[in-house]
């Protein structure tokens, strides 16, 4: 059975998290806010200036594979708390020969950018399969031919630069595509361009 754990998301200024028994506990001028048992979590983020947490609590959550983050209140990551983490010497050095050859690091890159490419057409085929009246069908079922034609080109190309390339034509086919698989007839909820590092409105933010 897949156990799906939780985050948790620590925001308040001068909030300190500690270590109690099994339990994360966040305190706030010396009153106790939340307890929450740490094998319930899968990670921990803060987000402000002003955040702490014990050695007792990084050291719980290092030994029990709890990510720890600390983040500014913007999100922009800060630092992070991490335990001991095996590993093969031997798959290393492997690891470090192949990112130094261009044909190995090629091939390695090609399988990751033909998996977001199909990723990025099926979730513009399920749109035409959920909504096959939908306005802006006629949009999505070009991106989807276009994204088919990338595909190719990238399982053919032998060349990083032009592999980098595609990649960023099939984001910008993507996301042209995107407002038209929205449902919502809210007019703040369009995507007009993607941005980040802040996002600049309410979509590319729960893109983000």
């Amino acid at each position: 059975m897949t156990q799906y754990l939780n985050t948790l998301f620590v925001t308040r200024e001068g909030s300190w998290l500690g270590k109690s028994g099994e339990t994360v506990e966040v305190r706030l001028n010396g009153e106790v806010l939340l307890r929450v048992p740490l094998h319930n979590l899968d990670g921990i983020l803060c987000l402000g200036w002003d955040i702490s947490a014990s050695s007792h609590l990084m050291a719980a959550c290092a030994e029990s594979g709890v990510t720890l983050s600390f983040c500014n209140p913007h999100g922009r990551f800060l630092a992070a708390v991490s335990g001991f983490t095996p590993g093969n010497v031997l798959l290393r050095r492997e690891q470090y020969r192949r990112a130094d050859r261009i044909d190995a690091a090629l091939l390695i890159a090609r399988q990751f950018i033909l998996a977001k490419m199909a990723n990025a057409r099926s979730s513009l085929q399920r749109a035409l399969r959920d909504r096959p009246n939908g306005l802006g069908n006629d949009h999505i079922q070009d991106a989807v031919k276009r994204l088919k034609q990338s595909i190719g080109s990238a399982e053919r190309t032998e060349d990083r630069e032009s592999l980098i390339g595609i990649e960023g034509d099939v984001a910008a086919v993507y996301f042209g595509a995107f407002s038209h698989m929205l449902t919502t007839e809210d007019p703040t909820l369009v995507l007009n361009g993607r941005n980040r590092r802040p996002p600049r409105d309410p979509v590319n933010a729960l893109l983000s």
